[in-house]
């Protein structure tokens, strides 16, 4: 009779242990499905202007772009200075002026709007990453509560267990003297 309480005992052990495991496999499932939602919150398919304003943006800020107009600035004073007999820009060079002066009043808005755009992506991701965090640390807030009840329960098992044994014990103990007898 008391090892089929003993048994009960066990059994109630395992329960708890499957709930608990349960638990943090069902936080683990939410803190999944937290990121997956935030993830929905990026621009996966931007604009054409957004997509051209990063690609001037990405090419207007290169080593690619700097050598190309260098070469280019360069054939063109070489052009107008020796190349051509009569140039259409002689020396102060006031066409290729206004072409430098007209890109660069172009490709600095441009630029602009890709980084503000960068930069309003990067302010929703540091949104997303706080709500991950706190999402985090209510979980840990929540684990930690269930595992203290989980080892208060515990202790009242073992309790419970520890007092089988002994009863268990002082049942053999009555046992044995008897036989003695």
């Amino acid at each position: 009779m008391s090892i089929s309480k003993l048994e009960q005992l066990f059994n109630i052990e395992n329960e708890q242990l499957s709930k608990l495991t349960n638990i943090v496999h069902t936080a683990i499932e939410e803190e999944k499905l937290l990121s997956e939602k935030l993830l929905e919150f990026e621009d996966s398919h931007p604009s054409f202007v957004s997509r051209l304003a990063d690609n001037v943006a990405a090419f207007g800020g290169s080593w690619k772009f700097i050598l190309a107009f260098a070469v280019f600035m360069i054939a063109w004073i070489v052009m107008n200075l020796y190349l051509i007999s009569k140039p259409f820009d002689p020396y102060p060079f006031i066409l290729l002026n206004l072409l430098l002066s007209t890109i660069a009043a172009l490709q600095a808005p441009v630029i602009m709007m890709s980084q503000n755009r960068k930069e309003e992506k990067d302010r929703q991701r540091a949104i997303n990453d706080y709500m991950i965090n706190l999402k985090s640390e209510i979980e840990v807030r929540n684990l930690h509560e269930k595992i203290d009840l989980l080892m208060t329960e515990q202790m009242k098992t073992l309790f419970e267990i520890q007092k089988t044994q002994i009863a268990l014990m002082e049942e053999i103990k009555s046992v044995v003297k008897a036989e003695k007898k």
